[in-house]
């Protein structure tokens, strides 16, 4: 019974993303026609992912480890455990921002629109694929904009999840950059919604998202990466045992 209320929870979610989307689509689509109204789009994902979360019982409570810089550009490295986890950076992130994502969600009807535009599509199977990420990455970092990377690229079979190997990428770009790393813990909303929820649905509850103080790079070179990849590891991990 507690299985189908909670099955019952996700198709309502599901709904919910799908509604709210598809009534601010007139929006979206006209401000991603130009790339100076970017941050207007991002405007509107923090108003849906609101939206859509609250409407269903789902919150966000955010802790910060120190106060963060809002005027600062940054790369922010969360573990990925839920779908809600793009909702919770959606809302934690003040400023512009992107996605660095698979390529596949070049083609999903509610992230297409998001990854033609403002979000960084990137086939980590191709070198070249991977070689323009990094580039157009850069890019939008010079240009004021954070960039939003999980690290172990994507969402892995353990229930309960644990922590994976982190990718090299989002540190490389951090490096490379000179921008600081953020890592983030998100410690339960694997709790509300694992993955997708279609195996074990979703439920009402507050999602809790540990903010970790920013780690500065511009000190370091290429020859750190896997240095600065283990210390962001070690933070999250230990953080995500605590829960």
């Amino acid at each position: 019974m507690k299985l189908i209320l909670k099955k019952a929870h996700n198709y309502l979610y599901v709904a919910s993303v799908a509604f709210f989307y598809f009534l601010l689509y007139p929006l979206l689509y006209y401000f991603s026609r130009k790339p100076a109204n970017y941050k207007y789009m991002n405007m509107l994902r923090r108003t849906w992912s609101f939206l859509s979360s609250a409407c269903v019982g789902i919150f966000y409570r955010f802790t910060f480890e120190v106060p963060i810089d809002r005027t600062k550009t940054y790369i922010i490295c969360p573990n990925h455990t839920s779908n809600l986890d793009i909702s919770a950076m959606s809302l934690l992130v003040k400023s512009d921002f992107s996605f660095m994502g698979k390529e596949e969600l070049i083609e999903g009807i509610v992230t297409r629109l998001f990854f033609r535009t403002v979000d960084v599509a990137v086939n980590r199977d191709s070198k070249i694929s991977s070689f323009r990420a990094f580039k157009k990455a850069i890019e939008k970092l010079e240009n004021g904009s954070t960039m939003i990377i999980f690290p172990e690229g994507g969402i892995a079979d353990d229930y309960p999840p644990v922590l994976h190997s982190f990718k090299n990428g989002p540190f490389r770009l951090a490096i490379e950059a000179g921008i600081p790393i953020i890592p983030v813990t998100s410690l339960n909303t694997w709790k509300m919604l694992w993955d997708t929820g279609t195996k074990y649905g979703s439920r009402p509850g507050i999602c809790k998202v540990f903010v970790h103080k920013p780690i500065e790079t511009a000190h370091l070179t290429m020859a750190d990466t896997d240095k600065l990849r283990d210390q962001v590891y070690q933070i999250i991990q230990q953080r995500f045992e605590q829960q």
